[in-house]
């Protein structure tokens, strides 16, 4: 462990705020086999703050309240089925905003959905090698 930083936490972690945060921890867990950290509440129960982990990177996410309003956010992340992953995302509330193509220079596999708060979320698989 680091001085500055929990175990096992990356330097840079994307914060998402949006209205119903307990609503996009369940989504993260059952679209993207996401594992929560940590979880405060405040006294109406709503969240405050919650943390999960998908892979090896670490998500936040904050409860919106006035002031502070969520506002739909573009995130990338690499998974072993891209293709698997945009179906358990659009079952579990997601909008297809992309299917899974490959029709990038990168040639990787990559379809887009968008979250049940707002924020898009591109799922790929990186192009087999030679």
């Amino acid at each position: 462990m680091t001085a500055w930083k929990p175990e096992g936490y990356p330097s840079v972690s994307p914060y998402l705020i949006c209205r119903n945060a307990a609503a996009l921890v369940d989504f993260l867990v059952l679209a993207f086999d996401a594992v929560p950290l940590r979880r405060f509440e405040r006294p109406d129960g709503s969240v405050m703050h919650a943390e999960v982990r998908i892979d090896d990177s670490v998500v936040m996410i904050g409860g919106a309240q006035a002031g502070w309003e969520g506002a739909g956010q573009h995130l990338h992340v690499y998974v072993p089925d891209a293709g698997l992953a945009h179906r358990r995302a659009i079952q579990h509330g997601a909008t297809s905003i992309q299917e899974p193509t490959r029709k990038t220079a990168d040639d990787d596999l990559r379809g887009g959905v968008v979250d049940p708060c707002g924020n898009t979320w591109w799922v790929a698989t990186a192009a087999p090698t030679a």
